[in-house]
């Protein structure tokens, strides 16, 4: 799992990836406000642990912004070291997922990093967010650029096919058998060009994140 350190303190981030490190997170880390959000435009994170003073500004006001853009359902942690209620508060408005004031206990700091990875995990199972395609399974609600994107039962199987299998190639073959399991008539590889053509469409802007792979088929690329 990934996790993005934003925060100015070397000591303390030091001490952080260490401890991240020895746990087998990846740790990837943001001196300021800046670097923080060419990081989030770079990747997705499974977390972020973010100071609310920073040289170039406020956490809080970053996460405000962040939220609307590639924080959408990431869980976010804030650390400061102010300790007053209205500041928890303020932060737990802005869309922090918990908050801890410095300093922390290591061993406090790791469990609930742990419970918010579980919680991250469970969300992953029915919302995947890819560049500006946000997909939520349970409820079928496919958003591109936040706004709601009409697709036909077979389009969104297929779409939903190719995102629970991101990174994988998915033959042809692979893709009829699964969209068509329950109608053995229509075995045909023109029928999947034309979903994926039609589905692409649909999705706009969004439609790169499906890549052909020439002479084998199909895949959504996620890093």
């Amino acid at each position: 799992m990934h996790i993005l350190i934003i925060d100015d303190n070397e000591e303390l981030v030091f001490g952080l990836k260490k401890l991240l490190d020895e746990a087998s997170y990846h740790v990837h880390i943001a001196y300021n406000l800046k670097k923080g959000a060419i990081a989030l435009e770079r990747q997705n994170y499974d977390l972020v642990i973010l100071d609310w003073m920073l040289p170039d500004g406020s956490g809080v006001n970053f996460l405000e912004q962040q939220r609307k853009l590639y924080l959408e359902t990431t869980p976010v942690l804030i650390l400061s070291s102010k300790g007053e209620s209205v500041e928890k508060v303020e932060a737990l408005d802005a869309g922090a997922d918990d908050y801890m004031q410095k300093p922390f206990s290591n061993i406090e700091l790791m469990a609930r990093i742990r419970v918010l990875l579980r919680r991250e995990s469970k969300q992953k199972q029915s919302q995947i967010t890819i560049d500006n395609l946000s997909v939520n399974l349970s409820t079928r609600e496919v958003l591109v650029n936040h706004e709601l994107v009409s697709l036909s039962k077979k389009e969104f199987e297929l779409l939903e096919f190719l995102l629970l299998n991101s990174n994988v190639i998915l033959t042809r073959y692979q893709i009829n058998e699964h969209l068509n399991r329950d109608f053995d008539a229509f075995r045909s590889s023109n029928l999947v060009d034309a979903h994926i053509k039609n589905l692409r469409k649909k999705l706009g802007t969004a439609s790169t994140v499906i890549q052909t792979v020439r002479g084998v088929g199909f895949r959504v690329k996620k890093t």
